[in-house]
């Protein structure tokens, strides 16, 4: 998944431990920041994504290459 093919508002899975989820894009990550309590290190040639999931309505950020667009 090339980072220039999400934005806002795109539904998108992931895998974890209990099996995939899914959730929609809320924003696309350019700069460190944090994220309850956990440093995302993001920056302009290293973008992650702020998902946020559909069944827990949790955020967490997740590198483009974890992400698949649905």
């Amino acid at each position: 998944m090339t980072n220039k093919s999400l934005k806002p508002g795109d539904t998108v899975s992931w895998a974890h431990s209990q099996g995939r989820s899914t959730g929609k894009v809320v924003r696309k990550l350019t700069k460190p920041t944090h994220i309850k309590g956990h440093e995302v290190a993001a920056s302009p040639d290293n973008p992650e994504y702020l998902v946020k999931s559909s069944k827990t309505g949790a955020e967490a950020a997740h590198k483009p290459s974890a992400l698949t667009k649905r």
